[in-house]
């Protein structure tokens, strides 16, 4: 089918769904999971061609995001029947306003209409994209990267078959066949058919969708997340929690990319950090790219080298970090202010006056004291699962769940009401 036809297919089956009661749409979401689980075989085989094509083309990290095992799609299925436990974001009355002459202004909340995602080498996007746009009442349009192509088509058909199980039009799900750049370029330029464009990929993507799309899109995902560790830090949470944010699973955007460390604490500190995730990890080691002022403190040690022009501007998505030191929490956020993509930066500290003045001057959607950048993500702040992370400011900022996929329409009664 060509993507104009999705196109209209889609546009048309929005209509539908966004007056549906939150019953069936909770009736939908459950066959869905339910059908993920019965097409595993499916799935699973359809993900082994990609990882097969993809193998040695791909970093080991980024193929590890793209492999499905038998407990990522039970937890694809799961995160689907977690919005059903979910408040149904549509139909909220969000604000009433009752004029003198006794006219009445509801502001309600509605779905956008149809959202489109275009995504690289994560399976999993496909299911959460797909079940958060049909609990919030809109319909959206899939397009996958060549990666993961193989592994979203067979995750679609599962989801079709639980919507058609659920009585609802399996047209509110659709998925671009076309892998070329230019069915890309034509969701961008899709205006009367598409409502939201969400870019999930690398910076090459979201830059591309963001400078070329004509319909209205959210910059999502590029995470050079910094973790900084201040004079006063508890040392031991400082290494815990940079382990955790740089190698829990480097190839993901809120894993961090920089530590910042106060010149107070960076000679008893950088030894400490080049143990921990270098001496002592057999496997993965990181490698860390530092300033002048780390690398004297580092100097001669494996798995240390000189920063290049550009590190401190790049998601590494893998196990290499850079590393600086700087002059205080003042320095810190000034650090970020320069660097930073706006996604999650931290602050490890005992010092509350350090924590008040890091909150309040590190402008990023979210904002951390003594805890690992990992947090920033929809499932784990109570939202089921997530779009994406958005890095920008309107209309959604950070972890993009059911509410940030509807907008407000007003609704007015009047009785007989006239504007003199």
């Amino acid at each position: 089918m060509t993507t104009e036809q999705i196109l209209k297919d889609t546009k048309a089956a929005s209509f539908r769904l966004a007056n549906l009661s939150g019953e069936i749409k909770n009736e939908a979401l459950r066959c869905m999971a339910d059908c993920l689980e019965e097409h595993m075989c499916d799935i699973l085989e359809a993900n082994a061609d990609d990882v097969y094509s993809a193998r040695g083309n791909i970093s080991p990290v980024m193929l590890d995001r793209l492999t499905l095992s038998e407990s990522r799609v039970k937890a694809m299925a799961e995160g689907v029947r977690a919005l059903i436990g979910l408040d149904d974001p549509v139909g909220k009355l969000l604000g009433r306003v009752v004029r003198p002459d006794g006219l009445k202004i509801d502001k309600v909340s509605v779905p956008l209409g149809v959202v489109a995602i275009i995504y690289e080498s994560r399976p999993n996007v496909t299911a959460d994209a797909a079940a958060l746009c049909i609990k919030s009442g809109n319909a959206c349009i899939l397009r996958a990267g060549k990666e993961a192509h193989n592994s979203a088509g067979a995750i679609v058909e599962a989801m079709r078959d639980g919507l058609d199980r659920a009585g609802v039009d399996t047209s509110a799900i659709g998925f671009i066949e076309d892998t070329s750049r230019e069915s890309a370029a034509e969701l961008m330029r899709a205006n009367g058919y598409i409502d939201l464009l969400i870019p999930r990929g690398g910076a090459g993507l979201i830059r591309a969708c963001v400078e070329n799309a004509t319909v209205p899109c959210i910059e999502t995902g590029t995470g050079i997340c910094h973790v900084y560790v201040d004079g006063a830090a508890d040392i031991n949470k400082a290494l815990d929690i940079i382990e955790n944010a740089k190698c829990s699973r480097p190839s993901v955007c809120n894993a961090m990319e920089v530590c910042l460390v106060d010149s107070a604490a960076a000679d008893k500190f950088l030894p400490l950090l080049w143990e921990r995730l270098v001496k002592n990890r057999k496997e993965n080691a990181v490698s860390l790219v530092c300033d002048g002022r780390a690398l004297a403190i580092l100097k001669g040690k494996d798995n240390c080298f000189a920063a290049k022009s550009g590190d401190f501007d790049t998601e590494f998505l893998d196990y290499k970090m850079a590393v600086a030191v700087v002059d205080g929490v003042k320095g810190a956020a000034e650090h970020i202010a320069l660097h930073s993509t706006h996604h999650s930066d931290c602050i490890v500290t005992q010092d509350k006056k350090a924590a008040e003045y890091f909150t309040g001057n590190v402008d990023s959607a979210a904002v951390y004291v003594n805890a690992s950048t990992r947090f920033t993500d929809g499932g784990e702040f109570g939202l089921g699962c997530e779009m994406g992370i958005s890095t920008q400011k309107l209309h959604a900022r950070g972890p993009m769940g059911l509410g940030e996929l509807t907008t407000y329409k007003y609704i007015v009664e009047g009785d007989g009401h006239i504007r003199k």
